[in-house]
């Protein structure tokens, strides 16, 4: 759970373009903004601070940020909002001076059932030039002991929580510059991802700019779709007949890549196209008895059940599975248990009930319980994005192949029924485009190195200049300790450009293999 967290914080914390500042404006003292009255929000702190100013060290949930000296004047608000009598959103809102600001608005997003506030992270956004904002959420742990018992506590968390937050800001922003914010961008992952999907379907006009990565879309879908992968796996125990140690799933992956790496013309390590890859984990089941290159009969099953995703007793699908070319990643899900957000999300929400055993779950009956009890609480699948649209709204929504906690093919079924109600293709990518990313295990563009997948610029680039993105190159680093494709401090050893779905990238017959330069992009099958 440690390395998630790690990689979660860097998720709310992306580099950022730099800009020119905007002329100053008239400026009201900070300490004013205390006084200002918003139905269901209670400032409770205004407070001006100089360059040298220094943050604390900040543990929690959010933690690993050490203590930091500020380097330009800001302004601080601490509020919190009440929108029903069981909500408490705590909310940050970070101003730099009117001299600093780049008339821009840019809000921090949550990872998981994370409930605290990066404040340091907040602070470095605010330092670029940005009006900085975020909330906890509206609970103050990550857990899910918040979660018995309040249900609109779990509408607070599922998207009540950011509009509640955009409305402060916007506020503030007016009354402390005198003008209003030019332009407000969302850019995060994994839950953050999911919040601003949120943000598009009910709050049109909260933002101009939306980059969703990797959205754990559709949560009463998703927890137990994403559950299930890890309980085919380990229902029996490390010692059961389907159990998937990680030496077998490198077998698995070696064999993924050879059915289907060379379908793009290149033997790169990569599928292009995963979702078209017909690889069946059979062709590698043992002839005999078990041995090390091949599967046994209870390990196929696994691994056609991991791939296929959970389905109900009558075969509809609940939730797409893992990719072929993703199994190196599969071993945060099924190496030893599942991801605590999964089970948390029975144990607070479907059975409010801390002693919960993920090994009773019954993918049929538990899931209809969770879509029942918990789905207008927490879901936001909404393909209907035309108030978005007509809002002048630009969404960029990112999938990686490889995903090592979100699978991702359910959210490319959400961009095609988005076009389905947008009228086509056309009349959806001149307001919303989907990148899907190979070789990405997650949230490419949103740790260490931002620029090695610079969504958040694209979107800029569209809203501002009206420039959509065709494609967006993808840096690969070596692994460096984290995750493969998850960001990392590693050397980049190859670029490619990641193209507007469903556009593929195809290697144009000369060059080297390793630079974006070389291809471009065409459509499927050509």
């Amino acid at each position: 759970m440690k390395r998630f967290q790690r990689l979660a914080l860097y998720a709310v914390l992306p580099l950022l373009p730099v800009f020119v500042s905007i002329p100053a404006a008239a400026q009201q003292s900070c300490e004013s903004l205390a006084s200002i009255k918003i139905p269901n929000i209670t400032i409770t702190s205004a407070k001006a601070g100089s360059p040298g100013f220094e943050l604390p060290a900040q543990g929690g949930m959010m933690g690993n940020m050490p203590a930091r000296k500020i380097s330009v004047p800001f302004c601080r608000v601490e509020a919190y909002s009440a929108p029903t009598s069981d909500s408490h959103i705590g909310i940050e809102v970070w101003m730099p001076a009117a001299a600093n600001w780049n008339g821009r608005f840019l809000a921090a997003g949550n990872p998981g059932f994370i409930g605290s506030l990066s404040s340091a992270g907040l602070a470095e956004i605010m330092q670029r030039g940005y009006v900085a904002a975020g909330t906890d959420t509206g609970h103050v742990d990550a857990g899910f002991e918040w979660a018995i018992g309040h249900p609109e506590k779990w509408a607070d968390w599922g998207y009540r929580a950011v509009h509640e937050m955009v409305v402060l800001t916007r506020k503030l922003a007016e009354t402390y510059y005198g003008k209003p914010i030019q332009y407000s961008y969302w850019n995060s992952c994994h839950n953050g991802g999911n919040q601003g999907l949120n943000e598009a379907q009910r709050y049109p006009e909260d933002f101009d700019g939306i980059v969703a990565g990797d959205p754990a879309y559709w949560i009463s879908h998703l927890q137990p779709g994403s559950l299930y992968i890890s309980w085919v796996a380990l229902k029996d125990g490390v010692n059961g007949p389907g159990y998937l140690p990680p030496a077998k799933v490198d077998v698995l992956h070696k064999a993924a890549l050879a059915a289907c790496d060379g379908k793009d013309g290149l033997l790169d390590g990569l599928i292009e196209d995963p979702p078209n890859c017909k690889f069946d984990p059979a062709s590698i089941q043992c002839k005999g008895g078990d041995a090390p290159d091949c599967l046994t009969a209870g390990q196929v099953d696994t691994a056609k059940k991991i791939y296929a995703g959970a389905k109900f007793k009558d075969g509809t699908p609940i939730y797409s599975g893992f990719e072929p070319g993703s199994e190196l990643n599969w071993n945060f899900m099924i190496e030893k248990e599942p991801f605590s957000v999964n089970i948390n999300f029975f144990k607070g929400m479907v059975f409010q009930d801390p002693n919960w055993d993920f090994r009773t779950f019954n993918v049929d009956r538990d899931t209809r319980l969770g879509i029942e009890r918990t789905g207008k609480y927490v879901d936001g699948n909404n393909p209907d994005l035309r108030p978005f649209k007509k809002a002048g709204g630009k969404l960029i929504i990112i999938a990686s192949w490889n995903s090592m906690g979100l699978p991702p093919r359910q959210v490319v079924e959400y961009y095609r029924s988005v076009e389905k109600v947008m009228g086509g293709p056309e009349k959806t990518q001149d307001f919303a485009r989907l990148f899907a990313v190979p070789g990405s295990g997650g949230c490419p563009g949103f740790m260490m190195n931002a620029q090695d997948f610079d969504a958040f610029d694209a979107v800029v680039q569209w809203v501002e200049k009206g420039k959509a993105p065709d494609k967006i190159i993808y840096s690969h680093r070596e692994a460096g300790g984290m995750a493969a494709g998850m960001g990392s401090a590693g050397k980049v050893y190859r670029t490619r450009p990641v193209c507007a779905y469903p556009k593929l990238s195809k290697y144009k017959g000369s060059g080297d293999i390793n630079d974006a330069a070389n291809f471009i992009c065409v459509d499927p099958g050509k």
